[in-house]
């Protein structure tokens, strides 16, 4: 079972039904910490619920580029991240603050007609995700270093590189993956990447698109 989610050891343990936040942008992976600051009534009914459950909430992003139907509502894309709450806070003003640890992926089955005012589906674990924690011999850690740092640096981003230097290689690939200020389209992309190594080989080549655009776009306004 993989390391930081010791509460799961067999897929079954984890319902084929979970509510689900929808939220373009943010990527959970396993074994990542998402903070959130929940304040929609929806939302709140979701955490709140959660809490006195089994504290399990699916991350997930609008399925992209789909237009919402006549309701207002986004299809769903079809992979998400299954995080548990494992920190939370009330702040006085009717919102709450709560961290999700990443526990596995998920692919969503149907979409569930439901009585409460937040969305609920029909899952499928990737099993995968719960397995031995991964030792990332396989991954080419210094590229995907390298491809980073040179993504921030062009951006005159920074990091907490003495942190980042300590963690193991799979934190090390996750936190990057979190942190990385890439679209929704890349984003998914890397959450649905099979393997870690997977992961380590989009977020280099993500990072070398971006660069390879940004110096092209600066040769041809020198032109």
């Amino acid at each position: 079972m993989r390391a930081g989610n010791a509460t799961y050891n067999f897929a079954n343990e984890i319902s084929e039904i979970i509510p689900v936040f929808p939220l373009t942008g943010a990527l959970l992976l396993p074994g990542g910490q998402l903070p959130l600051n929940i304040f929609e009534p929806r939302y709140l009914e979701m955490v709140n619920d959660a809490l006195r459950g089994d504290k399990l909430i699916g991350m997930i992003q609008p399925e992209l580029n789909v237009e919402p139907d006549e309701n207002g509502v986004s299809p769903l894309s079809k992979v998400g991240c299954i995080g548990r709450i494992s920190t939370f806070q009330e702040t006085g003003d009717g919102r709450l603050h709560i961290s999700l640890s990443g526990v596995c992926r998920f692919s969503v089955t149907e979409e569930i007609s439901v009585n409460t005012s937040y969305r609920q589906c029909k899952i499928e674990i990737i099993e995968s995700d719960l397995a031995e924690l991964s030792d990332g011999d396989d991954v080419d850690r210094d590229a995907v270093l390298l491809a980073f740092k040179n993504y921030l640096n062009a951006n005159n981003m920074d990091a907490d590189w003495d942190t980042v230097d300590k963690a193991d290689t799979e934190t090390l690939i996750t936190a990057l993956c979190m942190m990385s200020p890439y679209d929704p389209v890349e984003k998914q992309a890397l959450l649905e990447a099979p393997t870690l190594k997977d992961r380590a080989d989009t977020l280099i080549a993500i990072s070398e698109f971006h660069l390879a655009k940004q110096d092209g776009d600066t040769y041809g306004n020198l032109q």
